[in-house]
């Protein structure tokens, strides 16, 4: 660690190095400019490619997804990149700031979205891109050089221009950046390897929910064709029945946004289910309550009815189609969630797991849908595996004990994920700021 600090004279960074500067990012930068939406085209014969902010990763630029411009339109166009060019997100929430390293001799151009930094000689890009990307950077240019309307933030380039750099000497800048690409490439192999277990885990999960709600938990019992693609052979004593035979078919409707007497919040205390509550969906087995509510007066005045707990909601409309959990008190629903409330032949919460079986055939049906949409005849001709009810309490218990069990091995992964990227943000925070005395032994 280095011993002498002095106070930087930015409240913000506190101490730094007695022997590294603080000066502003225009002081060295020969180049600091947004680029400009150019013509797109889908000729991939033509064109340059277009480095837009879905380029911009936290770990870099990946070029996978880069547009073409019109070449009739390249002369002049002022978002040229050059080697050594730092790239950063300068539009929208959760990616502004965002930040890469052009480090290609083709020719490549940035849009508006990406603000390009050329250093000068005295700063080594990588340095910059580590530097910047830092926490206590990152939340400046988020508190400090954003603006505008909340899903329309824009990073101000002349904010940028003078944010203050801390600077060491241009030898120790490269000792420093290349310390961090060995460093976080290690965190980020591990990293890589843990999401790809994470991976595997949901997709044996999903395997032994298919298996079990299609073919049973004993796998010497004789088998028989379902007449079902997504089914395909189920158990030969089980039988395949459309589901609005066992269970009650229930929809809604959302009373008049006109009329403000169905609307007074005072009296809005029925909870009603819709695309509001994916998320709720989503990442639960039941729904407790609502991110709306509606009133009896809206629903005395509309198709809404109440629903009693127990029933199976799913969503058929919206790029989420086919998220769905159980109802855990009376309810309403609106036009774009089905209810289906389950008689004495079948299990709310077997019938809640054929829900998630059968959701990459719901989007099947979807296909092709400028707005994803489950029409109403194909919801009636939807059909589930229906074993005895015997049955059914078997396999959900086997479903959730296994669930539980895969649940705790990702999540004890995701936080094992958290504390590397914890770790690799410290790494990188005292790297830059000299708080790691990194010579040519810890680079190499």
């Amino acid at each position: 660690m280095n011993s002498s600090f002095n106070y930087s004279g930015v409240h913000w960074l506190g101490e730094v190095p007695s022997n590294w500067s603080v000066i502003a990012l225009k002081r060295y930068a020969s180049y600091i400019s947004r680029g400009r939406s150019p013509d797109y085209t889908d000729d991939k014969e033509k064109g340059i490619p277009i480095i837009n902010q879905a380029c911009i990763y936290w770990d870099g630029l990946r070029l996978g997804n880069i547009k073409l411009q019109n070449p009739d339109v390249v002369n002049g166009y002022g978002g040229k990149l050059y080697p050594g060019d730092l790239l950063i997100n300068s539009t929208g929430t959760g990616t502004l700031g965002r930040m890469g390293v052009f480090n290609l001799d083709d020719e490549y151009l940035a849009d508006s979205h990406v603000t390009i930094v050329r250093p000068t000689k005295e700063i080594y890009t990588q340095y910059l891109y580590y530097l910047l990307q830092t926490n206590v950077y990152q939340g400046y240019i988020y508190s400090v050089l954003a603006s505008g309307a909340t899903n329309q933030i824009e990073l101000s380039r002349e904010g940028l221009s003078n944010i203050p750099i801390i600077v060491p000497p241009r030898e120790q800048q490269e000792l420093i950046a290349a310390f961090l690409d060995r460093k976080t490439a290690a965190i980020d192999t591990l990293i890589a390897k843990k999401q790809r277990l994470i991976q595997l885990l949901e997709e044996k999960r999903t395997a032994l929910l298919n298996q079990a709600v299609t073919k049973g938990l004993n796998p010497n019992v004789p088998m028989k064709d379902s007449g079902i693609p997504w089914m395909g052979e189920i158990p030969e004593h089980w039988s395949v029945k459309r589901l609005k035979f066992v269970c009650k078919l229930e929809t809604g409707h959302t009373p008049s946004k006109s009329e403000p007497t169905y609307w007074i919040p005072e009296e809005c205390n029925i909870p009603w289910v819709s695309l509001n509550d994916t998320k709720t969906l989503e990442a639960n087995d039941f729904i407790e309550d609502t991110k709306l509510k509606i009133s009896q007066i809206g629903i005395a005045n509309s198709s809404a009815y109440l629903i009693n707990a127990g029933a199976v909601v799913f969503n058929r409309d919206g790029a989420r189609v086919g998220l769905c959990a159980i109802t855990t008190k009376t309810m309403a629903v609106s036009q774009h969630i089905i209810a289906w409330v389950c008689q004495s032949e079948v299990n709310n919460y077997f019938i809640l797991h054929v829900m998630y079986a059968m959701k990459s055939d719901l989007r099947r049906l979807t296909a092709g849908s400028t707005i994803p949409t489950i029409g109403m005849d194909d919801v009636k001709s939807m059909a589930s595996p229906i074993p005895p009810l015997h049955e059914q309490h078997e396999i959900v218990n086997y479903l959730i004990q296994n669930r539980n069990k895969i649940e705790r091995i990702i999540s004890q992964i995701k936080q094992q994920i958290k504390k590397l990227q914890e770790y690799r943000y410290s790494l990188i925070t005292a790297a830059v700021t000299g708080q790691l005395d990194i010579g040519e032994e810890d680079a190499a």
